[in-house]
């Protein structure tokens, strides 16, 4: 199978990472055998059914980028109003010191990137980076698994709450060959504890590169975590990420997210309600135009009594622009008292647009509220008419219209500087 793909040919010549650690290094090994065995998944998986890769598998990447420490970057990239704690930024996968803020962290707060863990204390981050990934069509996991060297180690220790938000960004910037890049995340929250985290993906100037991610976040008994993710990669980029989140006792979990940039955007996004009464609220919006394809899979698995998640999206896809949403939840067996609430809307303004949403709801158990939507279709024809009859022109109205219509992901957003910040960018995206 691989030699009729270059894609699977050349990430599987990539070397992999040295840690001299001998159970990280065995473990890097067999996924990168099974990226090459499996290859990349095709339409014919569930999954990937609306996603196709036949012109990335036609692609051949570098293995990293050996002049990352040296690219110049904007500080003004990097800034977010009312963000101004911790910040871990990295450059085409390379940790940058220069362009980071970890002085003088707040007390409970362990701050700093996976090869430094590595260095100081490899054997407790084991349990998470030996993991064996099994699941049909998890090639770029595997692949993020034998390849990833670096990446955010975050612990929050039990009933700490940080003032500031932890600012997490991953930049692509200009090289002379096209890139890829992979970087794995560990995030734990203590019992008690309640953390802000901005993740934004960012770029400083065109490029094509391949980035992969995968995130483990466990919020221990009581944890709270508010989450905002601003996906705003270069036009030209591949960006395929996995978030996987485990609640445990009432603890909540609030993420919002925008999904702005990047030529192939795929967010997998995974919720584990494993404690009772856990918590999970989800806010986002996709808006693919040009021929972006942004595909966000969401699946909830209510798993302990009493848990509860909300998750409203919003999609808007413009001139030949393609959106993915799949909303899965699954109540199992033994999660009585569940409450679970997914609603999907959609927007097209353009006849060659194309949004597939695929709600999804499976019940394993008694004494459970849930409900769950999804709708695609084109601006009211009454809302423009009533603009256009107050003297407002059409394109103005179909603005303003599309507008509020994503807007309201952001409506419970605390940060109000941020808020009003993501709104901002949300507007300049909106088509003229």
């Amino acid at each position: 199978m691989s030699q009729a793909l270059p894609f699977v040919d050349a990430m599987g010549a990539a070397p992999l990472p040295p840690s001299g650690i001998a159970w990280l290094d065995a473990s890097r090994r067999e996924h990168l055998d099974a990226f090459i065995a499996a290859g990349l998944p095709d339409t014919r998986m569930e999954a990937w059914k609306y996603t196709a890769l036949r012109a990335l598998a036609q692609r051949r990447f570098t293995a990293g980028d050996a002049q990352a420490m040296e690219r110049a970057v904007d500080p003004a990239v990097l800034a977010l109003p009312g963000v101004d704690g911790p910040r871990l930024v990295f450059v085409n996968g390379v940790f940058r010191a220069d362009l980071s803020m970890l002085d003088a962290l707040p007390a409970g707060l362990a701050l700093q990137p996976l090869s430094q863990a590595l260095r100081q204390d490899a054997e407790s981050l084991r349990f998470v980076l030996s993991r064996h990934e099994t699941e049909q069509g998890d090639a770029f996991v595997r692949l993020n698994a034998a390849l990833a060297s670096d990446g955010v180690v975050l612990t929050l220790a039990a009933g700490a709450k940080p003032a500031a938000p932890v600012h997490l960004v991953f930049l692509g910037a200009p090289a002379e060959a096209e890139v890829a890049w992979h970087l794995r995340n560990i995030i734990e929250l203590g019992e008690g504890a309640e953390l802000a985290l901005v993740e934004h993906h960012a770029a400083s100037g065109e490029q094509q590169h391949l980035a992969t991610l995968v995130s483990d976040i466990s919020l221990r008994d009581g944890a709270v975590l508010r989450h905002v993710l601003l996906q705003q990669a270069a036009a030209g980029s591949s960006l395929v990420r996995r978030s996987r989140l485990q609640l445990g006792l009432r603890a909540q979990a609030t993420s919002h997210v925008l999904e702005l940039g990047g030529a192939l955007a795929r967010h997998d996004l995974r919720a584990e309600l494993a404690g009772d009464g856990a918590r999970f609220v989800t806010r986002g919006v996709f808006m693919p135009r040009g021929r972006q394809h942004v595909d966000t899979q969401l699946a909830i698995s209510h798993q302990a009594l009493g848990t509860a998640s909300d998750s409203v999206w919003r999609g808007v896809a413009d001139q030949r622009g393609r959106g993915v949403f799949r909303g899965a939840i699954l109540v199992a067996p033994g999660a009585d008292g569940s409450d679970a609430s997914l609603s999907n809307k959609n927007l097209l303004l353009s006849p060659n647009a194309e949004i597939d949403t695929k709600p999804e709801l499976e019940i394993h158990a008694d004494e459970v509220k849930a409900a769950h939507g999804a709708t695609v279709g084109q601006l009211d024809e009454r809302s423009l008419f009533y603009l256009r009859s107050r003297g407002i022109p059409l394109a103005e109205a179909r603005a303003l219209l599309t507008a509020a219509f994503c807007r309201a992901v952001l409506d419970d957003l605390p940060a109000t500087a941020l808020r009003e910040h993501l709104a901002g960018l949300l507007a300049l995206d909106l088509p003229t």
